[in-house]
């Protein structure tokens, strides 16, 4: 028997692109309800505060803006 190759495997960085943007809207939808989780993505660096669930996908597909808080004192 032969191994047909997955036609996936040979974009990988598509792959990862899709799975960012999954996880973005995923964490948007979570923060939309969540202060505890908005005060999170705030400590990170990323400027989610007051923002609606699809500007709070867009800013976590990208880097964060600011320097993280956490482990700061």
């Amino acid at each position: 028997m032969v191994a047909t190759p997955d036609p996936q495997d040979d974009h990988p960085e598509a792959d990862l692109e899709q799975v960012n943007d999954l996880l973005a809207k995923w964490a948007a939808r979570s923060a939309a309800t969540s202060a505890a989780l908005i005060e999170r993505f705030e400590a990170m660096g990323y400027a989610v505060r007051g923002k609606s669930e699809d500007e709070i996908a867009d800013v976590l597909y990208r880097p964060p803006t600011r320097r993280s808080q956490s482990g700061s004192k």
